[in-house]
């Protein structure tokens, strides 16, 4: 695995530290008037979630963990657990739902998804940025509430909430971001 330096760490680079794998949340580098600058780092355990605020001087070296990214398919949910399907091997690789958080609802049928691999062990789900889904129920549209950018509420059929334009309706087909949960455009 390559080394590089304390000062060198980004946001969403992922480093072994502590025995453990940690991905970068956020960084910022200080000088202090007295003493050497440091990078002060905020990283996040890939496995459990803990939080850690940790302070790199720019000759400290740490180890920057490469992932390996594999496109599969979703095949079915079983017992809590969501089975994958490799495209090229066509093996199979069963994570817990709760990988997903709150994108859980978006996960399709058949939906190709990348999942990032250190080693062997499958650490992160990934969605397609975009996804079509069925507005199943909104508020019906109030004549002259058009003129300003006004958004009114929506649940989708997967059961999200969301916000979309006055004009959309139950029942019409929408472009959904995974990353925000916000309306793109009509599908």
């Amino acid at each position: 695995m390559p080394k590089i330096y304390g000062n060198e760490i980004r946001p969403g680079n992922i480093i072994e530290h502590d025995g453990g794998l940690w991905v970068a949340v956020r960084t910022s580098h200080v000088k202090p008037g007295k003493g050497g600058a440091f990078a002060q780092v905020e990283l996040k355990n890939i496995r459990d979630g803990r939080k850690l605020n940790e302070r790199f001087r720019s000759e400290d070296k740490v180890e920057r963990v490469r992932l390996e990214q594999k496109d599969q398919q979703f095949l079915y949910e079983s017992n809590g657990m969501l089975v994958f399907m490799d495209t090229e091997t066509f093996e199979q690789v069963e994570l817990p739902a709760d990988i997903l958080g709150d994108r859980r609802p978006f996960l399709q049928d058949g939906m190709t998804v990348q999942i990032e691999y250190y080693e062997s062990e499958a650490l992160s789900v990934t969605l397609p940025e975009k996804v079509v889904c069925t507005v199943a129920e909104t508020e019906p549209v109030v004549k002259g509430q058009t003129a300003a950018n006004s958004y009114k509420p929506a649940v989708l059929d997967n059961g999200v909430r969301i916000t979309v334009p006055p004009f959309i309706g139950p029942g019409e087909s929408i472009v959904v971001n995974t990353e925000t949960l916000e309306y793109v455009e009509r599908a």
